[in-house]
């Protein structure tokens, strides 16, 4: 089995495992054009166009017919816009991870430094929100979670703050709560996203770098500057709980099979049932995810029956050999 980092937390072993060379690939190795069909790139989105305008140049530049953004960002808004490509927009629905901002809160009056960082702090946990007027999702009252608030710089009526928090978080209303508690008003002047997990600003791309790499590729065949661009699509789907599978289940599981437990070479520890779970090959490719029917103990100790019901399938079919059988018994099993 190959040492792939998207696999290394895969702890427990149910059963030794060889992944053949002649199927498939390691993500990073995969054929250039494939890359980009399967890929994730990582946009630092400029103030001005919306999050679907940066989806539609992307999907421009590198020729593709399919894309899509997670986390949309509104036009005043920069930062981090994870941009899945071609068929890794399957795994879009799956991209929650939280959030970290950088943003300017404006006081609508005098109040000192010290009230600002004692009140902000009773706003670390579990919040109640509205979604504003002008929003994609219904505006019913749900429960977000903010898991740090820090204030960087306070200079009269602004206060620069970061804000680590769950996925949904309106940092608007955030900073419209925090300025009724202080009695005084606060809005939202500037935002940036400075994290959208696992993908932070270490990795952002801007776009005309992104136009120049697929020139290079498109016009002198150095495909050398996209690749440390785009990444696979596997790296979007890093938060999620994983589990290796034999290279003897790949395809059932490609035909939309469930997984079984003879199927299984390595599982995450921590697996309740219930969670989504990604199948991956030997190599640290995506096969599938799933939600999971066992805990890990359970799937590593079962000798038969489903442990992980099939939800979306990311491979392609024939990727691997076929290694299932066809009665009626044994379908719809890996």
């Amino acid at each position: 089995m190959m040492n792939h980092p998207l696999l290394e937390r895969c702890k427990l072993e149910k059963a030794p495992s060889f992944t053949d060379p002649r199927y498939g690939c390691a993500p990073e190795a995969r054929p250039i054009r494939e890359h980009i069909e399967r890929g994730v790139v990582v946009i630092d989105k400029p103030a001005g166009p919306t999050s679907h305008e940066v989806v539609a140049w992307v999907k421009d530049i590198l020729k593709i017919n399919r894309a899509a953004h997670t986390g949309t960002l509104d036009p005043k808004v920069t930062g981090v816009l994870p941009v899945l490509l071609g068929t890794a927009t399957k795994s879009a629905d799956c991209f929650i991870g939280d959030k970290e901002y950088v943003f300017v809160m404006k006081l609508h009056g005098e109040i000192g430094a010290a009230e600002v960082r004692k009140i902000s702090e009773q706003f670390v946990g579990r919040i109640y929100q509205r979604p504003p007027l002008k929003s994609a999702v219904k505006r019913r009252i749900r429960i977000r979670t903010v898991h740090y608030i820090e204030i960087k710089e306070i200079e009269g009526k602004n206060v620069l703050m970061k804000v680590g928090c769950e996925a949904g978080t309106y940092i608007r209303m955030l900073c419209h709560h925090v300025g009724l508690a202080l009695g005084v008003g606060a809005h939202l002047s500037e935002l940036r996203r400075t994290q959208s997990f696992p993908f932070d600003e270490a990795v952002l791309t801007k776009l005309h770098d992104l136009k120049d790499a697929y020139v290079f590729y498109g016009e002198e065949g150095d495909e050398s500057f996209l690749r440390k661009l785009i990444m696979p699509m596997e790296y979007a789907l890093v938060h999620l709980p994983c589990i290796i599978i034999k290279d003897s289940a790949v395809d059932a599981i490609c035909h939309g099979a469930d997984l079984a437990a003879p199927g299984i070479a390595r599982i995450e520890e921590g697996i309740n049932i219930s969670n989504r779970v990604v199948l991956y090959t030997g190599k640290g490719e995506a096969v599938s995810i799933g939600r999971a029917k066992k805990n890990s103990e359970e799937m590593r100790r079962a000798e038969e029956g489903i442990c992980v019901e099939t939800e979306k399938v990311f491979m392609k079919q024939g990727t691997y050999m076929k290694g299932w059988k066809t009665k009626d018994k044994d379908k719809g099993k890996a």
